[in-house]
């Protein structure tokens, strides 16, 4: 029995830590945090971004803003708990279509971090030898001329120089660009205990990339392929033979933390087609928090009401799920602040759901506790039984709808996504608090030797 009080106590005190210090404006830490509300609750940013489709045929256009509008998904909704709503828009038609993307990011006021989340992605480029020649010899005099005259200011030395000599000045003399980019990549992972000192970076390309870099590969052996991250090299290895398995390393003066964001970084994609942003603004709620106010004293209301209603029909049985449901809920808000999710009105109801579905694993257990009464079994043992009989149909019902809210995530949209993530965290926090909180309550607070009052106490209704 002090095992099972002792192992309490640690559930209680784990369920206060996530929800404590809820009003708190520190944010040292993630308990701290306030929550986070969506565009329909706290509002946002609204951005406006053109899509430059000029190099692209008119067919491939639609699969490219297609591609476009996941890859952004991607990249600011990795877990789907962030829920923005990123949409596409075309006006005109023909060849003076204009082809935009629209996102709007909840709980982001900062146009700045709005703008910084969506180009997170970095720049990689792989490019071959420029051969000598010429044009080597022009951009390097391009470059010489403007270093000559930078005495004075970089204005004034840019002046000086013609628009074709500024055209140069923007090349790289010794590097080419080739049609090998980060859009092509696959995978990256970063690699420890190779033949470099520090970290690297292994690169994975896809079907057609792979034929890409076999093919620049073999037109450049004994020939160096320089490897650049957002215009900055990192490092130009020399090619010995055709690389065709579709691999590449990228070695640089990294720590394990720089490696293991650049992977992680290089992993959300590249974009199919660049980007312009064009306007940005913050919107307000579109529900507001007057709604958020309503919907939590309804809440309120209505847990207050089942609580009455619990502790009136099933007595002690009825008082330990109110305190195993107000459990529940605090776990459940702790985790959606430790994620963080994106709570909108679709993923309140998704909690809303959950938590009818955590009271219903009890009512099934309390009848079961009932009938085992009845058929004249000691407390201890209606109650340990009760359990066990209930476990099954607790485990059928939870698991059909866990199955329903991986659908929802896998297939839905955004929106779809967080409903369906709060209501399959719900269902799994309350399956714990069901059938373990409630039964070590009862366990703990039955009496050995259970006299009439007893009985009364943990029967239900009027029997």
């Amino acid at each position: 029995m002090n095992r099972k009080i002792l192992a309490l106590v640690i559930i209680l005190v784990a369920a206060l830590v996530g929800y404590f210090d809820y009003a708190s404006e520190s944010q040292s830490a993630w308990w701290s945090r306030p929550f986070r509300l969506g565009l329909d609750l706290s509002g946002g940013s609204h951005l406006v971004y053109e899509a430059d489709v000029s190099k692209l045929k008119s067919s491939d256009i639609k699969d490219a803003m297609t591609s476009l509008r996941g890859v952004i998904e991607r990249r600011i909704n990795a877990f789907g708990v962030a829920e923005p709503v990123i949409q596409v828009e075309q006006s005109g038609l023909g060849a003076e279509a204009k082809h935009r993307l629209i996102v709007e990011l909840p709980g982001v006021t900062d146009i700045k971090q709005a703008i910084a989340t969506i180009q997170i992605t970095p720049l990689l480029e792989f490019k071959v030898e420029r051969p000598e020649g010429e044009e080597r010899d022009a951009i390097l005099a391009a470059r010489q001329k403007f270093l000559d005259s930078a005495s004075s200011t970089t204005a004034i030395a840019a002046a000086k120089l013609s628009d074709k000599e500024l055209e140069l000045l923007r090349e790289d003399p010794y590097y080419v660009s080739s049609s090998l980019t980060g859009r092509f990549l696959k995978r990256a992972q970063v690699q420890l205990g190779g033949q470099s000192l520090g970290p690297t970076i292994s690169l994975e390309f896809n079907e057609e990339g792979a034929k890409l870099f076999a093919e620049i590969t073999a037109k450049n052996i004994e020939k160096k392929i320089a490897i650049y991250l957002d215009g900055q090299p990192l490092s130009a290895p020399v090619v010995r033979e055709a690389i065709r398995d579709g691999r590449a390393e990228i070695s640089g003066q990294f720590t394990v933390e720089e490696a293991r964001e650049l992977s992680r970084n290089l992993n959300l994609g590249a974009l199919p087609v660049p980007i312009r942003l064009i306007s940005t603004e913050t919107v307000g709620a579109t529900l507001g928090a007057e709604a958020l106010d309503k919907g939590v004293k309804a809440g309120l209301i209505g847990f207050a009401v089942v609580a009455l209603f619990m502790i009136l029909w099933y007595r002690v049985p009825g008082l330990v799920s109110m305190v195993s449901l107000g459990i529940y809920i605090v776990l459940l808000l702790a985790i959606f602040k430790l994620l963080p999710v994106t709570l909108t009105a679709a993923g309140i109801a998704g909690l809303i759901l959950s938590f009818g579905m955590a009271l219903d694993a009890n009512i099934l257990i309390f009848e079961r506790l009932k009938e085992e009464l009845k058929a004249g079994r000691h407390l201890h043992e209606a109650i340990r039984e009760g359990f066990s009989r209930a476990w099954l149909s607790i485990r059928d019902a939870n698991l059909s709808s866990l199955i329903a809210a991986a659908v929802l995530f896998w297939l839905g949209t955004s929106l779809m996504k967080g409903f369906a993530l709060t209501l399959a965290l719900g269902i799994v926090v309350s399956m714990f608090t069901a059938i373990s909180v409630t039964r070590m309550l009862l366990l703990a607070i039955a009496p050995s030797q259970a006299g009439r009052a007893s009985k009364f106490l943990f029967k239900c209704g009027f029997n």
